[in-house]
């Protein structure tokens, strides 16, 4: 099942009122997925449906304990696996399991349950934040700015880097057979600093090659995400 018309349908119903302190919060989906698990591939088709919506941010993050069982996923990364760990450790989870989706750091959701998806994302379609965010390129830079503002908790900084489509023949393991086109594929994930807001927020970081960048405010855990911006080039 493809959800492109369906999550628009849900998202376009809600009409949220933005006030001048408020920004919009994107709805920040991460997929932890692995190209050696047989259940992945609905969940990374309906990924690429939404990294093409408006005001979703959609990240695939490749893990890498599925490596074992046949085919080594050349996506995966050891620091993907970390952060879903860590994510379960909040939650006071013992496992950690794919396909699934985290949306804006806070809700747990099977990666294959569609319904589940649309409800989340129905439900944070309306987000907004406070912290006005920006990101910029200039040159190889990558310029990060917010205005300092009272804060409940310090935020982490994060600068994510993704590699917007790749075809895989997949040979062996349990999807032998496939050739899956996945999307917005985590290449590197970077913590940059921990915010207070008691003082701007200015970086200057380097950002080369043409790879969208993604910079995320989270609260420590992982927790709730608080901002977050792309840019495209």
């Amino acid at each position: 099942m493809r959800l492109l018309t369906a999550t628009s349908i849900a998202l376009s119903t809600l009409s949220p009122q933005v006030t001048l302190a408020e920004q919009k919060l994107p709805v920040v989906v991460e997929l932890f997925t692995s190209q050696g698990c047989s259940s992945c591939p609905p969940a990374d088709e309906m990924l690429a449906d939404l990294a093409h919506m408006d005001g979703v941010i959609a990240l695939a993050l490749h893990v890498d304990y599925w490596d074992y069982i046949g085919w080594p996923d050349g996506f995966a990364s050891p620091g993907h696996t970390a952060r879903q760990e860590a994510y379960a450790r909040t939650a006071g989870e013992r496992m950690v399991y794919t396909p699934q989706i985290i949306v804006n750091g806070a809700d747990r959701i099977i990666g294959g349950d569609t319904m589940a998806v649309l409800e989340r994302l129905h439900a944070h379609a309306d987000g907004t934040t406070p912290v006005d965010l920006r990101a910029s390129r200039e040159g190889d830079d990558l310029l990060i700015e917010a205005p300092a503002m009272p804060l409940e908790t310090p935020l982490e900084v994060h600068l994510v880097r993704y590699l917007p489509k790749d075809d895989v023949v997949i040979t062996g393991g349990e999807n032998a057979g496939l050739t899956m086109s996945y999307s917005n594929i985590v290449s590197s994930w970077e913590t940059l600093t921990t915010w207070d807001g008691t003082e701007p927020l200015s970086l200057t970081v380097p950002a080369e090659g043409d790879e969208p960048a993604v910079v995320l405010l989270q609260e420590p855990g992982p927790g709730r995400i608080r901002a977050a911006s792309k840019v495209d080039h």
